[in-house]
């Protein structure tokens, strides 16, 4: 019998140990400088005893409705501030954005990508690989109609991919991951890939994987206790990936600097690699290739994962609202016809538009957003909060805030619409999370989102399978770092 077989038995011996010392001695909360309120906590876990571990989101919602929109939790030996509702995570990303802009050190992700990068650095070398990563992606047409074009391009070979399956029942996650990386692949490579290209599907399994892993009870567990590592294995498997995906990385970055013309540059890394070579020698440089393999590894899963989510998010939707695809399909019909979807129909589709947008809100594919951490003591609602502090901004309790949703645990896409079927913007509207930490990609994103979908509906019909009924449809998630559906199979009708 191996560790990892016996690693269950082993944690349940010690919370049970841990529950019976629970009626000796309880960690009270820490109250030192008015910290928020929360739990009481046991020795050495913590809250963990309390916490579901396969759905922290659904835990930390029901503890705000005890300890308010701002209260402590304890994971193993971090303590973390929870932020709950619109007003409350409004207030500190947007309002009091620099003194909530840092990261947290994580320990998996600080072993595989020793703080550089974009996503999950912090300090100077996040301001600068941020300020760059904007302004690359903007030089390469994010939200200009070179990339549309890409899109466009993109959507027919996807769209052609389905068509060939005649309408039989078919798994669409590889062939969507596929479709949307090619987009940031096309900027960060400068080429697109066959889907049935080998080293591309390694690639898109490699990632995918790693996404879901991230948001494992085994990885989180590693995370907080880092010396239990050899009895998961998870972590393992986490860092290999990474391992595989930075091979690529690198070998692709030497290929384009074999070929570099400064006077041509024709990707982000071409970009990045410039930029290396006017750096070289200076001291305290951050152009260099730990930054450039963490940067182009944080973008390509970023620009795959969530677009590609919450498109499965939506065509799993649509067949269980048949009704909302039919009249998706009918003003895509009155405004389009058969022309090829272009970005400049979204202010004239406002009831499409706003169906796209539920689907972010509905689907809420990131429930406790990336973590964040204080920069500065700050003084927030009445606390007092050290600097440093891990602080988590609960999307879900945003996105589904009854206080400004009409009908926030259901799909309704009228969330979106006025009296009069116009389009109407919502505050509250934050999937891509707000403040200096919003998604670099959003734009990119909200372009993918509607041309991808909307081709999909003027193209097709999706039905569930033969034997399968709309009421059998299950839309409770799977266990990932982020909220995606279960695998579910689909046909896809051809509506020409």
């Amino acid at each position: 019998m191996d560790w990892v077989s016996i690693f269950p038995v082993g944690l349940l011996f010690i919370l049970m140990l841990l529950l019976i010392l629970k009626r000796q001695h309880v960690w009270k909360s820490h109250t030192k400088g008015n910290f928020p309120p929360g739990p009481r906590r046991l020795p050495i876990i913590g809250n963990l005893h309390i916490m579901d571990m396969k759905r922290p989101h659904l835990t930390m919602l029901e503890l705000s409705k005890t300890y308010g929109p701002v209260f402590s939790i304890q994971m193993g030996p971090r303590k973390m501030v929870i932020l709950s509702g619109y007003d409350t995570v409004k207030e500190a990303l947007v309002n009091q954005a620099d003194a909530f802009a840092g990261r947290p050190k994580i320990p998996i992700l600080e072993e595989t990508g020793k703080g550089k990068g974009v996503i999950f650095s912090d300090g100077e070398n996040w301001k600068v690989m941020r300020r760059f990563t904007l302004t690359t992606l903007r030089d390469f047409g994010m939200g200009k109609k070179a990339i549309e074009d890409r899109v466009v391009e993109e959507y027919r070979c996807l769209g052609d991919t389905i068509e060939a399956q005649q309408g039989k029942p078919l798994e669409i996650t590889l062939m969507m991951n596929a479709a949307v990386a090619n987009i940031i692949v096309s900027i960060l490579l400068g080429k697109r890939y066959d889907y049935e290209d080998p080293t591309f599907k390694k690639l898109l399994t490699l990632v995918h994987e790693n996404i879901r892993l991230f948001g494992s009870p085994s990885l989180s567990i590693y995370n907080m206790f880092p010396v239990l590592g050899f009895l998961l294995k998870d972590h393992k498997t986490f860092k290999q990936n990474v391992k595989e995906i930075n091979a690529f990385i690198k070998v692709t970055f030497i290929e384009h600097l074999k070929v570099l013309d400064r006077n041509d540059q024709r990707s982000f890394i071409d970009t990045f690699l410039v930029r290396q070579q006017e750096e070289n020698g200076k001291a305290n440089g951050y152009f260099h290739n730990e930054n450039l393999t963490a940067v182009v590894r944080s973008l390509f899963a970023a620009g795959m994962e969530t677009t590609s989510t919450t498109l499965r998010w939506g065509l799993l939707l649509m067949m269980k609202y048949p009704e909302i695809q039919k009249k998706v399909q009918d003003e895509i019909e009155q405004v389009i016809g058969s022309n090829p979807p272009r970005i400049e129909h979204r202010t004239q589709m406002p009831y499409t538009d706003a169906v796209v947008h539920e689907i972010q809100r509905f689907a809420n594919i990131l429930p406790v957003n990336l973590p964040h951490a204080t920069t500065a003591d700050v003084t927030f609602k009445g606390y007092f909060i050290p600097k440093g502090t891990y602080i988590i901004p609960l999307l879900t309790s945003v996105l589904h805030d009854k206080s400004q949703w009409e009908k926030p645990d259901m799909f309704y896409p009228e969330h979106f619409l006025d009296a009069n079927g116009k389009f109407v913007k919502k505050d509250a509207f934050m999937p891509f999370s707000a403040g200096r930490r919003v998604c670099a990609g959003e734009t990119l994103a909200k372009m993918e989102l509607f041309l991808f979908f909307t081709s999909l509906l003027q193209r097709f019909t999706f039905h569930p399978p033969p034997g399968v009924s709309i009421s059998d449809l299950d839309l409770s998630p799977a266990i990932s770092f982020n909220i995606i559906p279960k695998p579910y199979k689909m046909c896809a009708v051809s509506r020409s």
